[in-house]
């Protein structure tokens, strides 16, 4: 169904140049777009694709106005990028269905549940005892919430999410398939070769408008809760081990790993299969990049790399091998530096 552009500039803002009767049937990138599609241009580093593009449309910022409106419409903000985030948001409003609000005769909802108005409930939905949620929520089929379970009003809950007992999802929350909320953390005293298992008394602890992506785990804590705080984005396949503490805004790529009472603050970022390592420390405001090993608490805010340089097979064996020698060259470097030092005390030669 296709919109025309007066209605986009009418909901979301920006300056429209060209006809507001346009039509424009989908969202597309600037190599792929047609006659019938609206793209942006984030940067003037692409300004070069402006000319080639087939799309009816371009968002632009305020330095691009002259190039896209030379070609034809264009809608010019100042941030085409947060624009176009908000247009994907208004574009699958305008074209998803909303389910209707209805609780599926296969669910099993436990009487003491408590169920607000407008709650969607899918088909084999199990909801536990003293249940809680809230007003516009959609709970996906096959879905388990346990007892005590809190979840925020206008919160999704794709297919096959588990919250495990006295857990807690804030508002507008999106949990996708998969994802596990408040299994046990990973806990074990040893003894005589055999391993204890500490059973996992905390919580979790969800902020609002947080994004988990599919097949993440988020471990319950051993004592104190595991928490998670306002806007925090986490994508697939993350697993965030017991008693972590995440800081508000902090966003992380798939495959990332937080082990045990590790705090990570406010507005960091972690790329994806990063590690941060168990009881550290991080600071708002952190960066890590992909793939990094996080050994060490990072007291102050910045961009922090920590890998073995990638390289062709051959070379990289070569200075694994000389790293292996590093030690013995060391000491070696430091005897050196002592008969050095000892010689020029006694006036002579080393």
């Amino acid at each position: 169904m296709s919109r025309p552009l007066g209605s986009i500039v009418e909901a979301l803002g920006g300056e429209l140049v060209g006809a507001p009767d346009t039509a424009i049937q989908r969202l597309a990138p600037l190599a792929t777009a047609e006659l019938d599609s609206l793209a942006f241009v984030a940067s003037p580093r692409y300004a070069a694709q402006i000319a080639t593009t087939r799309a009816a449309c371009l968002i632009v910022p305020p330095s691009l106005r002259g190039a896209a409106s030379e070609r034809g419409a264009c809608i010019v903000t100042s941030d085409p990028y947060l624009y176009f985030a908000r247009l994907t948001q208004w574009w699958k409003r305008e074209h998803t269905a909303e389910p209707p609000e209805d609780i599926h005769p296969t669910a099993v909802v436990h009487p003491t549940a408590e169920l607000a108005q407008d709650v969607d409930i899918g088909a084999f939905v199990v909801i536990g005892a003293g249940v809680r949620i809230g007003a516009g929520a959609r709970v996906g089929a096959h879905c388990v919430l346990g007892d005590h379970v809190q979840v925020g009003t206008q919160t999704v809950l794709h297919p096959r999410v588990t919250v495990g007992e006295r857990c807690s999802v804030g508002e507008r929350c999106v949990l996708h398939s998969g994802v596990v909320v408040g299994a046990d953390g990973f806990g074990f005293a040893p003894h005589q070769g055999a391993w204890i298992k500490i059973e996992q008394l905390g919580a979790v602890r969800i902020g609002n408008d947080v994004d988990i992506g599919a097949n993440t785990c988020i471990d319950r804590g051993a004592l104190d809760d595991t928490v998670i705080e306002d806007g925090v984005k986490l994508d697939n396949l993350i697993q965030i081990g017991h008693n972590v503490h995440v800081g508000a805004h902090t966003a992380m790529a798939g495959c990332v790993g937080v082990a045990g009472s590790a705090t990570i603050g406010a507005g960091c970022t972690i790329g994806g299969g990063a590690v941060v390592l168990g009881h550290l420390k991080l600071a708002d405001g952190v960066h890590v990049s992909a793939a990094s090993v996080v050994t060490r608490s990072l007291l102050k805010p910045g961009h922090y790399t920590g890998m073995f340089p990638i390289d062709d097979n051959a070379t990289w064996e070569k200075n694994a091998a000389s790293l292996k020698q590093l030690n013995r060259i060391r000491e070696r470097l430091k005897a050196a530096e002592n008969a050095i030092e000892q010689a020029l005390q006694n006036n002579t030669k080393p």
